[in-house]
């Protein structure tokens, strides 16, 4: 067998043991979770997930305060998705408005170690810097979510860590949680989709992807509010729609394809 062909013949041997597991799993359906998870969850693509940290709420709260900090600071600005439709009842601040904003984005890039960039330099995506900002800002170590400039990387870093005990963050498929306050919802960016199997993707399969990721920061009934860096222009509050399990769906404009459960 050529080398060229062995290389072609990695990605689908990957793909197709991962739908193994995947059906592996689906054998005997897990009870229900409160939260609208599945209780006893045991692995992630066939890898066990670490033990629970030591709860900390005063921790989490932090986090959420952080979010809607930012989110007045920017003049709190208003996203609606509604199935395929978008509305902006209230437009904020935005990234290039003055110095003020500006400076603010600089902030956020100065987390990801990039002092040379701010609000005027609008064609840098600055969503993943504004995301790693809350977590440092917040006292998150560097050991439990990687600052990046891309979500891409603390993505896989988090998936390639979840064997470890005590992690913060751990993924969670769509199909299987209700999100909550303080997790984080990441969805493809631009044409390309992030390659899943039944609903799980690994780290490999994030290297290089575009993504963008909310901070959810509340949640009534079927209507979850989450909180994002560089959305239409601004640190935007954005109000998503559940399905009647509590699910999230993904959307034209928001393509979800992972959660990132919050176990503080």
């Amino acid at each position: 067998m050529s080398l060229s062909t062995r290389v072609r013949l990695r990605p689908m041997r990957l793909m197709m043991a991962l739908a193994s597991l995947a059906l592996a799993s689906c054998a005997t359906p897990p009870p229900t979770e409160p939260g609208g998870g599945k209780a006893g969850l045991a692995s992630w693509a066939g890898r066990p997930i670490g033990a629970p940290p030591v709860p900390n709420p005063a921790l989490k709260r932090t986090i959420l305060a952080r979010a809607e900090q930012e989110w007045t600071y920017f003049g709190r600005q208003l996203v609606i998705l509604k199935g395929s439709e978008e509305s902006i009842p209230h437009v904020g601040d935005w990234e290039d408005d003055g110095p003020r904003q500006s400076r603010r984005v600089n902030l956020y890039w100065r987390a990801v170690g990039k002092p040379g960039l701010d609000g005027i330099d609008c064609q840098k995506p600055w969503s993943a810097a504004f995301i790693s900002w809350i977590m440092r800002s917040s006292g998150v170590p560097e050991s439990q979510f990687r600052s990046d400039s891309a979500h891409w990387v603390y993505l896989a870093s988090l998936i390639d860590e979840v064997s470890l005990p005590g992690r913060y963050f751990i993924p969670r498929r769509l199909a299987d949680y209700s999100p909550e306050p303080g997790d984080l919802v990441c969805a493809s960016r631009g044409i390309a989709r992030v390659a899943t199997v039944n609903g799980y993707t690994t780290a490999s399969m994030l290297h290089g992807v575009s993504a963008h990721c909310d901070l959810v920061v509340a949640k009534t009934g079927r209507t979850l509010e989450v909180v994002g860096g560089n959305v239409r222009n601004s640190v935007s509050k954005s109000r998503l729609e559940l399905d009647a399990n509590g699910r999230l769906q993904p959307v034209p404009r928001r393509p979800w394809f992972i959660i990132l459960q919050n176990r503080l």
